[in-house]
């Protein structure tokens, strides 16, 4: 989607206020742009009578209100709510409420220390590494979930390592990338771990480091080709943080 468009008038004198962030809203394009932007957060705090009844007497849009308090009576799902608020607003193309849709779907059966996850890869995907590293880290050093698996904070240590790669912290990268590997024993985890060492340590230490070790130099040889692959243009299937790295690799070589 470009550019907001007010497709609807009406302007609110008094602001709905999000009470979680303290954001305030005055129309029903900004409450599009909310609720697509923060599908992760979707709860009763905005899902609510309150908002039905600011729809109603600020927007004055008492069908769209009416229709949303029988969703609430109903039960109906976050799905529902959602897709009939942003389909009010006109501003949205199918395609647009079906990837929305999709999302939610995914989103729906998620634990909140899933969903956490989904948004700071949701960040990190749109460029906004500081963020997503804080999401990253609250996740780690918050309280665990033991129902989500010790493979799934793994899973967190490596993304949280390609953030930092993505922000050329390669040492902070490294070390999640080692801690993500302990954790899953994933190959790939390795590889994002020697290439982050190789990015940050002396000639010297990095050699000494692999030739001490006979899986990471296996990994280091395999990493190799890779890199010489991608600089030839052979297409494989890197992970995306390392191929980030290596097109800048290829563009100074």
């Amino acid at each position: 989607m470009g550019s907001l468009i007010l497709c609807h008038k009406k302007k609110a004198k008094q602001p709905y206020e999000i009470s979680r962030i303290h954001k305030r809203i005055y129309t029903i394009e900004e409450l599009c742009y909310y609720l697509c932007n923060n599908l992760y957060l979707i709860d009763y705090t905005i899902i609510n009578e309150q908002l039905c009844r600011w729809i109603e007497e600020e927007l004055e849009l008492p069908e769209l209100a009416a229709h949303l308090m029988e969703l609430l009576k109903n039960h109906a799902s976050v799905e529902q709510f959602v897709l009939s608020v942003l389909n009010e607003s006109h501003i949205y193309t199918p395609g647009e409420l079906k990837h929305i849709q999709n999302v939610l779907e995914k989103l729906k059966n998620q634990k909140e220390v899933e969903r956490q996850k989904f948004k700071a890869d949701s960040l990190m995907e749109s460029g906004e590494l500081e963020s997503a590293i804080l999401v990253y880290m609250s996740i780690l050093n918050g309280e665990k979930d033991d129902s989500v698996g010790s493979r799934f904070y793994g899973r967190v240590c490596a993304c949280l390592a390609g953030a930092y790669g993505k922000a050329f912290l390669y040492e902070e990268a490294a070390r999640m990338y080692e801690r993500a590997y302990k954790i899953c024993e994933d190959p790939r985890m390795l590889e994002g771990y020697l290439y982050a060492c190789y990015r940050y340590l002396p000639v010297d230490e990095y050699q000494k480091m692999i030739t001490e070790n006979d899986v990471l130099l296996d990994v280091d040889n395999r990493l190799a080709v890779k890199i010489a692959d991608a600089r030839k243009g052979v297409e494989i299937e890197p992970s995306r943080e390392l191929l980030e790295e290596w097109k800048r690799e290829y563009r100074r070589g």
